[in-house]
């Protein structure tokens, strides 16, 4: 494999005894090395990145336009209102691709050349989700643009907007974790889109994303106000309009850790099993 330097090869036998005593540097190395190959296949397959720009657009189109002047009587100020939550949204959804893609290219046999080389055995998974947070970044890119492009200007200027957007990506980085291990736990493509949707759905529209949680019904608000999404869009909202952001910040970096720190192992395990 190119990915890795040919200094570093040994026999394949040889191969899961060497990835043992990988360093921590050399794991991130590995990881970053692999990372390029994700992003290679960008080249390969613009139609992904298609996908996770057209239909961004189409959400910021159908819910300003449509349901603006309903929701808020103003559709300039509920456009205000979802941009942060529409970018969380396609970001979030977005995450589910990386447990469809680690598990067509175990299906397909790509990760046995991986446990061939001397190389750690998180560092694949490193590679497709780092490669992935840069079509997520695209994403993000595309909808700020085309909120732009109707009137939207954040008051946090340049500064909160690259805010807001480390902060949805911290958090898309700790949910591609949960979507690797789902991806490496269920058999196929399919199922792994299907059951990714499903806890997907609750998360993104049961939150603050489109609505006020004051709004909500009893149980419902009860829900969104301990949803993790709820605090990705409260502190965009925050940063985006130069408001302080302390209290949710706190909060998207706990569920972050969380999601890393139980995640990460399980779909490293999971890995060590399937691959």
């Amino acid at each position: 494999m190119s990915a890795v330097n040919t200094a570093e090869r040994s026999p394949l036998s040889a191969g899961p005894a060497t990835a043992q005593r990988i360093t921590p540097l050399g794991t991130v190395r590995h990881g970053a090395l692999l990372t390029w190959r994700s992003l290679l296949k960008i080249q390969r397959n613009p139609e992904e990145v298609l996908g996770l720009t057209f239909m961004p657009l189409m959400f910021v189109a159908l819910f300003v336009f449509v349901f603006g002047e309903a929701m808020m009587g103003d559709w300039r100020a509920y456009r205000d209102l979802i941009t942060p939550g529409i970018i969380s949204q396609s970001v979030i959804f977005a995450t589910i691709g990386t447990g469809v893609a680690l598990n067509s290219d175990i299906e397909k046999g790509i990760f046995d050349r991986f446990r061939s080389l001397p190389i750690a055995r998180s560092a694949p998974l490193i590679g497709a989700i780092l490669g992935d947070l840069v079509r997520y970044l695209l994403t993000v890119i595309m909808v700020v643009l085309v909120a732009m492009l109707i009137g939207y200007r954040p008051e946090g200027g340049a500064v909160g907007l690259v805010a807001a957007t480390a902060v949805v990506m911290v958090f898309a980085f700790a949910l591609c974790w949960l979507s690797a291990f789902m991806g490496l736990l269920l058999r196929t493509p399919m199922a792994v889109n299907i059951f990714g949707s499903i806890w997907m759905f609750p998360l993104t529209f049961a939150s603050s994303a489109f609505v006020p949680t004051e709004r909500m019904p009893g149980f419902m608000q009860t829900f969104a106000e301990f949803n993790p999404v709820t605090h990705v869009i409260d502190a965009m909202r925050a940063l985006l309009e130069g408001q302080p952001a302390g209290e949710p910040l706190l909060w998207v970096a706990g569920w972050s850790v969380l999601l890393t720190a139980v995640f990460f192992p399980l779909a490293t395990r999971a890995y060590r099993r399937r691959a």
